[in-house]
């Protein structure tokens, strides 16, 4: 079968907009948005806890899949290289902006183990991250990647790319790291206008920079400035669009229904834009974005460590060409 990158990623994006736009016409028509639940005693005991399982089943299963197949041992050293370079974002998000992009109320809703933060506003070291926000951001890029792996290796398999060399030499690939200045561009444009729109446009949250969305944007960014003009031609991007869709859909049961009206976790508003989304007890736009942000950096790092380990060059010589 003839592969269509380019094509492919374009049509995700029509795909998306498809879904957008339909349902911020419905979301705009609401004029009463939803409160939340005040965290009572016993409201929603260890919910966030218990809420974990939503990654960890996935997680698990597909795992037992990934290891019963023997000739994947290639594409298992490229999910674990994978996650020695994603699982830090999530750590770092949390212990030096957790407390500035986030809140944590409901202390019923946790097991009460609690690690360092760091108050940016005071400058001090605070015990106040549950440790589910670790457990949280670590199974949820491993879920995410082995969504991606198994749509890409097992069902949807025939739009992948086949023979990962001869792909890298037909490309006349001599370096994985490409600058690709269209997303430096467009990182730049992101947050000048979020932060415009923050200081400009009259909404309760006035004043001030979109932190939190200035970190996913650069998050995304990065990345795609240093490898997308290498990883484009090997994404497998409808196995990506099927991972998309299926991690916002565990986020929407779990957030919009769950996390956001008892308050297992919530936002620091003044580091959001200012959009929120009133029929989902005011969740804040970035709740959405996130998981966007999450999945092109996820598929985008494991793509460039797959293709690496497929070159059997040292991994200096890989991305820049030389040792």
């Amino acid at each position: 079968m003839k592969l269509t990158p380019q094509t492919d990623f374009k049509v995700f994006f029509l795909i998306i907009a498809t879904l957008v736009i339909p349902t911020c016409i419905t979301l705009l028509s609401i004029n009463y948005p939803q409160t939340s639940i005040h965290p009572v005693i016993n409201s929603s005991p260890l919910g966030y806890t218990w809420s974990l399982s939503l990654f960890v089943i996935p997680i698990i299963s597909i795992l037992i899949w990934l290891f019963l197949n023997q000739e994947k041992d290639i594409i298992r050293k490229s999910f674990w290289v994978s996650l020695v370079v994603l699982i830090p974002l999530g750590f770092i998000l949390d212990i030096f902006f957790g407390l500035s992009f986030f809140t944590f109320i409901n202390h019923g809703a946790v097991l009460g183990i609690y690690l360092p933060g760091l108050d940016i506003s005071q400058m001090k070291w605070l015990f106040e991250l549950p440790i589910e926000e670790f457990i949280f951001y670590l199974s949820g890029f491993v879920a995410v990647l082995l969504i991606y792996i198994w749509c890409d290796e097992y069902w949807l398999a025939a739009y992948n790319v086949e023979n990962y060399l001869e792909e890298y030499k037909n490309k006349q690939i001599k370096k994985l790291v490409l600058f690709h200045p269209k997303s430096i561009i467009i990182a730049i444009l992101l947050i000048i206008a979020a932060t415009l729109y923050k200081n400009l446009v009259p909404n309760p949250y006035q004043g001030g920079f979109p932190g939190y969305f200035a970190f996913l944007v650069i998050a995304s960014f990065v990345p795609s400035a240093a490898f997308f003009k290498t990883t484009v031609h090997f994404i497998n991007w409808r196995a990506f669009s099927s991972t998309f869709f299926f991690v916002l859909l565990i986020s929407l049961v779990w957030e919009a229904t769950l996390a956001s009206p008892y308050q297992w976790w919530g936002y620091n508003y003044q580091q959001m834009i200012g959009i929120t989304i009133g029929a989902w007890v005011k969740l804040p736009i970035e709740a959405v974005l996130v998981w966007m942000a999450v999945t092109f950096t996820t598929v985008i790092i494991y793509e460039t460590i797959k293709i690496w380990l497929h070159t059997g060059h040292s991994f200096k010589k890989a991305l820049f060409g030389q040792d």
